[in-house]
């Protein structure tokens, strides 16, 4: 297989990008090779990246098509994706028969393993540069299949996910080259000569990795786990949510084409795209050419994964319920505007979304004056009406309900107690099918603690509850139980008290939880950096992985030793 990509062409692109994201996971200072601004792309942008009408263009031309992928073992065709915005999408995608197609992933493992660390780095660098420059196209193909808002398409699908990608090829390259490739021996015997031997060391990959794409974020939760699997040796079958395959269809299609061109077998990276109902990940997962799993979505099958999936490393992201201890403020503007828009970010439909609210019965102190629970209750929803109170503004801010068990739920949230704002129906001028609601906030006691309490559950979508407990203390004891029972990705708190702040610390350090404590600016609880931001910490059932530490990467891969006689 000719090579067009020659390492010495590798090294010479992606190398400086590589030592500046292994420079960055050890500063978490702020860094991105991938530029927020959709201008930044086309002409006068990015070399070779496609623009806003390229980008648009290409999306459309891929509809209504056979996206074909050249891969062994296609026995059919399957598609149906319709977005949340309304149009069908119309791409049909290559149906694979298992068992031809896994034999064919594993038979370029031994070139790929032999490349090296460096080397399957740099071809991920180059993988993820081209996907880079096709960040409009694939903008897109978020926002239709995610229900995404456009410009959150664009950041969250694009240069957020990539980042992420980056970021678990950094930490995959750091912990392979750790052990030298190589080592001479000898050991002291006396007056005897010293026994002396020369010794190889290899890192080879465990296998096939299998990633469970998400409806929600294909690429930003998909990308970690491929390129971390990817970087570490082992091929990787992408198996998307049937609601959700063209964002990762396409990356698929890329990484192909790159592996071809560098010179390794196109069959290291494959789609298992399904038919209606057919349910392959359950097959899949107990399979034992399965080695490694990364799964993104319902608690219900991450723990049937962690309890059946026994011949593979699983990763993890469930659900959890994320939860905002209100104590107090000195900026209560500022936490009230911070509040709406974490609530109302696509729509709550992100794991990081904030869900329980703990106010204090008796109020809090501000520096607008003290606030019963009444008035903050109000004052939230009277900053989520402010924020959406324009459709045009609203629409680009909530995206699009991305299933209908969304909005039964947001619709049954009315029951569940006293509503404190309504959801309304948002109209999109664009898509006048978009299924649009604002959020809903329903307010609830916080001393009804039997199991079957709201609170205590996942209510994924825009609904949250506002929930009054007798005190902080009461507030910081229902967090700590929620954290252990239910698991969060994130916990958020805001008070003006040192002696508060280091008892909320002290809960999530206890229960592994990410905290963020007094944001009233720009940066919300909901939304993490690459290089910087741990999503997720592995420790608390909403997650048994971490985006992106050492623990992500390096069971993805073993050392081999060969020892010789010197």
């Amino acid at each position: 297989m000719a090579a067009a990509l020659t390492p010495q062409q590798l090294s010479e692109t992606h190398r400086p990008t590589l030592d500046q994201a292994l420079d960055t996971i050890g500063t978490r200072a702020y860094w991105s090779p991938h530029p927020e601004h959709p201008k930044a792309y086309g002409e006068g942008g990015a070399p070779g990246s496609l623009g806003a009408p390229e980008g648009k263009a290409a999306f459309d031309a891929v509809l209504n098509t056979r996206l074909d992928l050249d891969q062994p073992g296609t026995d059919g065709w399957t598609g149906g994706e319709v977005s949340p915005y309304g149009p069908e999408l119309g791409v049909e995608y290559p149906h694979a028969d298992l068992d031809v197609l896994l034999p064919a992933m594993k038979a370029g493992t031994a070139a790929w393993r032999a490349a090296g660390p460096e080397t399957r780095a740099l071809v991920c660098l180059e993988i993820l540069s081209r996907i880079s420059a096709r960040t409009h196209e694939l903008a897109h193909a978020v926002m239709h299949t995610s229900g995404q808002a456009f410009m959150m398409a664009f950041q969250a699908g694009g240069p957020h996910a990539q980042d992420r990608g980056l970021e678990a090829v950094a930490y995959a390259y750091q912990e392979q080259v750790r052990t030298p490739e190589t080592a001479d021996w000898s050991k002291p015997q006396g007056k005897r000569d010293p026994l002396k031997l020369t010794k190889s060391f290899t890192t080879t990959g465990r296998g096939i990795s299998l990633l469970i794409g998400c409806n929600t974020f294909p690429t930003w939760n998909g990308y970690p786990g491929l390129f971390a699997s990817l970087a570490t040796g082992n091929p990787v079958l992408v198996k998307p949510h049937p609601r959700a395959v063209l964002p990762l269809a396409l990356t698929v299609k890329i990484a192909r084409e790159v592996l071809t061109e560098a010179g390794f077998d196109p069959d290291l990276v494959a789609l298992a795209a399904e038919r209606p109902g057919e349910g392959i990940a359950k097959t899949l997962a107990v399979r034992p050419e399965i080695r490694i799993i990364d799964y993104t979505g319902s608690t219900a099958f991450g723990d049937w994964l962690e309890a059946n999936a026994r011949q593979a490393q699983v990763y993890t992201e469930k659900a959890g319920v994320n939860t905002i201890v209100v104590d107090s403020t000195d900026d209560y503007r500022g936490m009230l505007a911070n509040l709406a828009f974490s609530l109302s970010l696509y729509s709550g439909q992100m794991c990081t979304t904030p869900q329980n609210l703990l106010i204090p019965r008796d109020g809090i102190t501000t520096d607008d004056g003290p606030k019963s629970y009444d008035e903050v209750v109000a004052d939230i929803a009277a900053a989520v009406t402010n924020l959406l109170g324009d459709d045009a503004r609203a629409a680009a801010l909530l995206g699009a309900l991305v299933n209908p068990d969304v909005k039964a739920r947001v619709e049954a949230a009315g029951e569940l107690g006293e509503v404190a704002l309504e959801s309304r129906t948002v109209a999109n001028a664009e898509f006048p099918d978009a299924v649009v609601r604002t959020p809903v906030v329903v307010k609830l006691d916080g001393s009804k603690t039997d199991e079957d309490a709201a609170y205590l559950s996942e209510c994924f979508g825009p609904v949250s509850f506002a929930v009054a407990v007798e005190s902080t203390s009461a507030a910081l004891e229902l967090l700590r139980r929620t954290i252990r029972e239910k698991g969060a990705m994130t916990v958020g708190a805001y008070t003006t008290s040192p002696e508060v702040e280091r008892a909320v610390e002290d809960v999530c350090l206890d229960e592994s939880a990410q905290l963020s404590l007094n944001l009233t600016g720009g940066v919300y609880v909901n939304q993490t950096a690459a290089f910087s931001d741990f999503h997720g910490s592995g420790g608390n059932p909403a997650a048994n992985a971490a985006l992106c530490d050492a623990a992500f990467v390096a069971n993805r891969f073993r050392v081999v030793e060969v020892r010789r006689q010197a």
